[in-house]
């Protein structure tokens, strides 16, 4: 995934993505950011509204799985669309703050709602893989891929 946060993969009735970051916080970042995308395209979202999230769970993709949910339920519960994570800081066990940036989601239009996270097919892990500047040289990044349903 040269020089790319996120990319969309094939799936028969579902949107999967595949996310990577030089750190986890980078990872969980750009994971969000294709949800975003997957719900409303490229859209500009307004930076209005801040929202805090604390999630504790037991590894990687337990965290990832909660994380994007959290974003989920506060779209549905607050109407709440993410536009941007402001900060965001995951400790080694598996604690996660992060504030959010967005704005009221009946502002916007939804080409794809999603209706949930799914496990399937979820993993999170670092790889090597050769480096943007050299490809000789190998470089360590957090991978992710995801399911959602929608």
């Amino acid at each position: 995934m040269k020089n790319k946060k996120y990319k969309f993969l094939e799936h028969t009735a579902d949107v999967k993505f595949l996310a990577s970051g030089k750190t986890p916080e980078k990872l969980f970042i750009n994971s969000a950011l294709a949800l975003k995308e997957s719900m409303c395209g490229k859209i500009k979202v307004g930076e209005k509204i801040k929202k805090s999230i604390k999630i504790k769970r037991k590894d990687f993709e337990a965290l990832l799985y909660g994380f994007l949910e959290e974003i989920l339920f506060m779209l549905d519960a607050e109407n709440f669309l993410i536009s941007r994570i402001s900060s965001i800081k995951i400790s080694n066990k598996f604690d996660l703050k992060a504030t959010i940036i967005g704005d009221r989601a009946s502002e916007y239009e939804f080409t794809n709602p999603v209706k949930a996270v799914t496990y399937n097919e979820m993993f999170v892990r670092k790889e090597k893989v050769p480096s943007d500047k050299d490809e000789n040289k190998k470089v360590e990044v957090w991978i992710a891929q995801a399911v959602l349903d929608v």
